[in-house]
């Protein structure tokens, strides 16, 4: 139990109504329960608060609430989080050093204070640098190098040669660096194209859950320093993503692409081989990018076209059922007139 002056003095916030009042756990509007406080980001959701179980909320400095008691600060999301881990503490592992269940090549340079989990295996000429966490079962094969910092969670595989930069995060089931989907078929066999290059990562990437990004023919496959892969997310072999590119789920990058800086791809979308992404550009969810997309353009549809184009074909194809009733009906009355001054007048069926 926390009273709520506790939580508004450990967010730095101000307390209007009962700051005796005793709060018991936090959860979203929808989820929060009697003795929970919750947050408010928007005064659209101000009713939701009202209507809903939570005794109190956290809101913003602007916000006038009347009716519950509130916590008023000024960056609402970054208090609740410290509000949450009053009640839901962050796991504090231990650092456990090397563990002797790990395989570990006696070539491997491993810096200081990383810790490796039973079950990882680190092949020959890896290094591993400064504070990095090696979870369960990792693979990472031979000549790859880890940065600084890095957390590589259960079941990731690195193929040889990685590069990981400093403070990454790769989550579980994630490979970096299989081979491309490339293939000779002039003999008219499928055989596998050459597979020399690897995958950069620069730093403070992050891969999410099985996610893959393939390894480069000759060269890299990179991605730029500050960018997040989400979960299920597919990069080619020989692409370049810029820096700080948001690839939402199930997103797919064909080969040989490249990315400007700060590119953000909606979930399940589907980019063709060889194109061009500008910087800042936008591609909305599930849309299939068949040409390169200028910087700074905002995206949607398959094939995708300029969002505003996209959003008025939407809006009007909502209408096509109503559309197509009327233009059968004026089709039915351009035929009756036509028939009408197709028939012979009685002047002249008299003569």
């Amino acid at each position: 139990m926390r009273r709520l002056s506790e939580l508004s003095s450990l967010v730095g916030g101000t307390v209007t109504g009962q700051p005796d009042l005793e709060v018991m756990g936090a959860a979203s509007i929808f989820r929060a329960g009697p003795g929970e406080i919750t947050f408010v980001t928007s005064s659209k959701y101000l009713e939701d608060f009202l209507q809903s179980d939570a005794v109190a909320a956290v809101v913003g400095c602007e916000t006038d609430v009347s009716g519950k008691p509130c916590i008023q600060v000024e960056n609402v999301e970054a208090a609740f989080i410290q509000i949450v881990e009053q009640f839901q503490p962050r796991i504090q592992r231990t650092k456990i050093g090397v563990s002797p269940q790990a395989i570990i090549s006696p070539t491997a340079v491993i810096g200081d204070e990383v810790c490796i989990h039973p079950g990882a295996v680190i092949m020959d000429n890896v290094e591993i640098g400064f504070g990095s966490v090696i979870y369960p079962n990792v693979t990472v094969m031979e000549n790859s190098r880890i940065g600084v910092n890095v957390r590589i969670f259960p079941n990731a595989v690195l193929y040889e040669n990685t590069v990981v930069g400093d403070r990454s995060i790769i989550h579980s089931g994630a490979v970096l660096g299989a081979f491309g989907f490339g293939y000779d078929s002039s003999t008219g066999q499928h055989e596998l194209s050459a597979q020399l290059g690897n995958v950069v990562l620069g730093d403070d990437v992050e891969v999410g859950a099985n996610t893959t990004v393939d390894r480069g023919t000759y060269d890299s496959t990179t991605i730029g320093s500050g960018s997040k892969l989400d979960n299920l997310v597919m990069v080619g072999h020989n692409c370049v993503v810029g820096k700080h590119n948001l690839l939402c789920s199930q997103v797919g990058v064909a080969g040989s692409c490249n990315t400007g800086d700060y590119v953000v791809m909606g979930g399940q979308v589907g980019i063709g081989d060889h194109l061009s992404i500008g910087a800042r550009a936008e591609i909305g969810a599930q849309s299939g990018v068949m040409h390169d997309i200028d910087s700074g353009q905002r995206v949607f549809g398959s094939p995708a076209i300029p969002a505003r184009d996209e959003m008025k074909i939407l809006a009007n194809r909502a209408k096509l059922p109503e559309m197509r009733k009327t233009i059968k009906k004026i089709v039915k009355q351009m035929d009756q007139l036509v028939e009408s001054q197709q028939e012979p007048s009685e002047d002249t069926r008299a003569a």
